[in-house]
């Protein structure tokens, strides 16, 4: 893991514009709220009452808990921020309220609704949620401030509600059984997560990290942050800033148009690695352990199809495309561990991964040509880089030896030479791509039990047919894991290759 200071990362970014770069409108209109107000840590406190019974809102005129009665509360900014963001505190009002008062700097407006443990989100929430937006013009999308019990609460109702959160920071936070099976719902909204959470919180097992490795798969932006040694309490940051940050972030971003080559029925999400980084938060005295998209490059993941072609494509854009428009075109998912995908896309390649029909065993050449067809009319260059792990490197090959002349190398990790749409075995008809002088590039451990009939025979056959064979055969790995162990060398061959340097 990475050692850096948290001053180092990559949130300095997002904090130079901080409150100042959030355009004001004019002063909030505290009377807007009605009722008696109340002083909260220097801002206008106003309470109402919801009645249980009709969701009737009034201003509330007494202190404590009336029966039938559900106690609101809103704390209007000094000036409100554009769009009026505001954040909503799913249980436990005023405790650490750090990251609220840092909002309420920003221009945030604050709320909640009385909530416990026999008080969950229901259709009371629904109606405090339709007082402040529809009534009082606050944005239609909320950032949720859930800690332990109110992260679980926030994850209920944005779960339930998955097109109207802005995002989420959890502490700590417990769960449900429908917490989980909205988490999908919730990603398909790209909703963005901030998990706050200590090493030794006995939540962290059971429910943070399962959130966070659902909430990754699914293709959601999920953060997360390890307070080394904290256990559930203190909930938080003393210093708020970094939560403050991605709560700002959250709700400044602006939806962008798909590429141009996106087909139809696009589905939009998320790919990033989850290396961790440890970093110095000297405001906790401790370290952190800090993975997700607040600490690595995050790419958009687009999922759609083409006319005549069964089975979806995946296309991965890099942040900025690199001269040339190279791309991988690949057989099998780009999962967590995709590693040379990673480091590719950070050098501006487009990843893209083959469609797989349901009513056949592999790819059909012809809807791999309609692919190729498709994406090098939109600028893509005509040469990419095949790519494939396993079985599906076989798949690959398969069709760049029916296109050798529209392939600037083969890249592979532990392959498997077997292809069920090719007649033939694959190791005896590499001549195509000897002859169009395709560089192959196998990544293999030396205890895969595929290596020896697979990579070995490969490579030697294509030696004697005068093509060039890169064999990188890794000391004491089996099949998995399946990334080059030296990263650099992989990646500065594939783009040497791709850019027409043989």
């Amino acid at each position: 893991m990475a050692l850096v200071s948290l001053s180092a990362c990559l949130l300095a970014e997002a904090t130079a514009g901080h409150a100042a770069e959030l355009s004001r409108e004019t002063p909030q209109d505290s009377q807007t709220f009605g009722g008696a107000k109340t002083d909260w840590h220097g801002f206008d406190r106003y309470d109402f009452f919801l009645d249980e019974e009709t969701l009737a809102i009034k201003a509330a005129d007494t202190d404590g808990v009336v029966k039938g009665q559900r106690r609101c509360i809103v704390v209007p900014p000094k000036t409100a921020a554009a769009g009026k963001p505001w954040s909503w505190r799913g249980c436990y009002w005023d405790h650490e309220p750090q990251t609220e008062i840092e909002l309420l700097r920003r221009g945030f407006h604050i709320a909640y609704i009385t909530a416990d443990a026999n008080l969950k989100p229901d259709k009371k929430w629904d109606a405090w949620y339709a007082f402040l937006t529809e009534k009082h013009g606050l944005s239609s999308k909320p950032a949720f401030i859930g800690m332990s019990r109110g992260g679980e609460y926030s994850f209920t109702w944005a779960t339930a509600n998955p097109d109207k959160v802005a995002c989420i920071y959890a502490d700590n936070p417990g769960a449900n059984k429908s917490v989980f099976k909205g988490l999908v719902d919730l990603a398909g909204n790209d909703v963005p997560v901030l998990l706050v959470c200590g090493s030794i919180d006995p939540l962290l097992g059971k429910v943070a990290l399962p959130i966070e490795s659902a909430y990754h798969q699914f293709g959601g932006r999920i953060s997360i942050m390890i307070k080394e040694g904290a256990g559930h309490h203190p909930h938080s940051l003393r210093d708020p800033k970094p939560i403050a940050d991605f709560i700002t972030q959250s709700v400044q971003e602006l939806p962008s148009a798909p590429p141009a080559f996106v087909g139809r029925g696009v589905i939009k999400t998320s790919f990033y690695s989850i290396e961790n980084t440890y970093r110095d938060l000297p405001s906790e005295r401790t370290y952190v352990t800090w993975r997700g998209p607040l600490s690595a490059p995050c790419y958009d993941r687009y999922n759609f199809g083409l006319e005549g072609v069964e089975g979806n494509i995946d296309v991965i854009a890099p942040k900025t495309a690199a001269p040339g428009n190279p791309w991988v075109f690949r057989s099998g998912f780009a999962d967590r561990d995709a590693v040379v995908d990673l480091a590719l896309l950070a050098k501006g390649f487009h990843i893209v991964t083959g469609p797989v029909p349901y009513n056949a065993n592999g790819p059909l050449k012809s809807h791999w040509d309609a692919v190729y067809k498709h994406l090098t009319n939109h600028g893509f260059s005509p040469k990419p880089v095949m790519e494939g792990a396993g079985g599906a490197a076989g798949e690959v090959y398969a069709w760049a030896i029916e296109n050798a002349d529209k392939v600037s190398c083969i890249y592979t990790e532990n392959a498997l030479m077997r292809s069920a749409v090719s007649k033939t075995p694959l190791p005896e008809n590499l001549a195509p791509l000897a002859k169009a002088g395709v560089p192959l590039i196998h990544v293999s451990g030396k205890l895969d039990p595929w290596l020896k009939d697979n990579s070995a025979v490969a490579e030697e056959r294509y030696q004697k047919l005068g093509g060039k064979f890169i064999s990188v055969i890794q000391e004491g790995r089996g099949h998995y894991p399946l990334a080059p162990a030296d990263l650099q060398p992989i990646v500065d061959l594939i783009t040497k290759s791709a850019h027409g340097d043989k």
